[in-house]
């Protein structure tokens, strides 16, 4: 396996990434790019965008907000140019006490209207089954949710301007740099944020029906091109840093972190919207990927120099591989038991990562070497025929 010699991302990756010559990836590269922007003259093509959505209807734009550091961030920006935003949330139903709280504040410190919706409970335990067992991901419906729900809003009250705050699989793996200005689309959605799913593939598992699945259509390409439908990257503008983001909406507005650690990341200002982000869903991309959040953590903080790539492995060495203990509610919550949860999450590990030892999973290590991590409970098929 080989990993990035700056950072500590892997070869196979959630994020596709390529390597230079030098060994460093592509996430690292597009992160230099950053820092030689101009963020004065974004800042002044950010007005011009803005200035041609102005409107004297209701709302200028609208923003997708989770409540979570870089939801307040996008808040704070729309506050600070004077836009009439409109929040829309996705409530998957897993929110920490203090990313409630989070997200019931933002009405309180910013003049905006706010729209949460929240799916049946019914469906969305079905949705965390079938997610999981479907595509190794039971958050999957947390993903289609968010870039689904808001474009159907900005649809139903033609609202043309939705601000997104960061690219992911930009800031993660470098799949665009900044100067390509890319905009949220509905190919990106379905090929990186719904890993190549779509509502219809869940029509029928669990019992989950068409009208169960209402909030997760996207909205067709003719009601797209009526309103004039575009998703603009914040990030593209302004510098998107998670641990500035959680500064400036701490400070300024009161904003929560977790109050206690997480069991797989140092961080505690990521993902208080999900209990099960940072636990048990990230879990999965370690039992797929063989890495975790600590990675994804530290790659950000050793970019952005506050940590140095020893102490960045060291992170992962003590976080990634951590079976965490939110585990326990996610099984009563879904009604699975946790033979039955390792025995299908075995299912989805990577051939290019995992290999079997001794009845083991056993992967190469970034600080070197290979480790075996668990008993084999269940079989991938690259398993059943090698």
């Amino acid at each position: 396996m080989q990993y990035c010699t700056k950072c500590v991302y892997p070869a196979v990756a959630a994020t596709p990434v390529t390597f230079d010559a030098d060994g460093v990836c592509s996430g690292c590269r597009v992160g230099l790019n950053k820092v030689a922007i101009d963020w004065n003259e974004r800042k002044r093509l950010f007005i011009d965008l803005i200035d041609q959505y102005r409107t004297e209807s209701e709302y200028d734009c609208i923003l997708p907000v989770s409540g979570g550091k870089d939801s307040y961030r996008a808040a704070h920006i729309a506050k600070e140019f004077g836009l009439k935003a409109l929040l829309v949330t996705y409530h998957g139903n897993n929110y920490l006490p203090e990313g409630e709280t989070n997200l019931k504040r933002m009405r309180e410190v910013f003049p905006f209207d706010h729209i949460v919706f929240r799916p049946s409970q019914d469906a969305l335990i079905r949705l965390n089954r079938a997610g999981f067992t479907k595509t190794g991901d039971m958050n999957w419906h947390c993903h289609a949710g968010i870039f689904t729900y808001p474009m159907q809003i900005a649809i139903k009250y033609k609202i043309p301007l939705v601000f997104w705050g960061d690219h992911g699989f930009t800031e993660h793996g470098g799949m665009y740099t900044h100067n390509d200005f890319f905009e949220f689309t509905a190919k990106d959605r379905y090929e990186n944020g719904l890993h190549g799913y779509d509502w219809f593939d869940f029509e029928g598992v669990e019992g989950l029906t068409k009208k169960d699945l209402q909030f997760l259509m996207y909205p067709d390409d003719a009601a797209i091109m009526d309103v004039g439908l575009r998703g603009i990257y914040l990030s593209n503008y302004f510098p998107f840093d998670g641990a500035v983001n959680a500064e400036i909406a701490r400070d300024q507005y009161g904003w929560l972190e977790a109050q206690q650690s997480f069991d797989r990341t140092y961080r505690r200002v990521s993902n208080v919207d999900d209990m099960h982000e940072n636990g048990v869903h990230d879990y999965m991309k370690f039992i797929k990927l063989g890495y975790g959040r600590a990675s994804d953590h530290a790659q950000y903080d050793i970019r952005a120099g506050r940590m140095t790539r020893e102490e960045g492995i060291a992170m992962v060495r003590k976080y990634d591989h951590v079976k965490p203990s939110d585990i326990v509610r996610w099984l009563s919550y879904t009604g699975m038991t946790e033979d039955e949860f390792d025995a299908i999450a075995d299912t989805f590990r990577n051939h290019r990562v995992w290999s079997i030892q001794d009845g083991q999973w056993v992967k190469e290590n970034i600080w070197g070497g290979t480790s075996s991590y668990g008993p084999v409970k269940g079989l991938p098929e690259w398993a059943k025929t090698a």
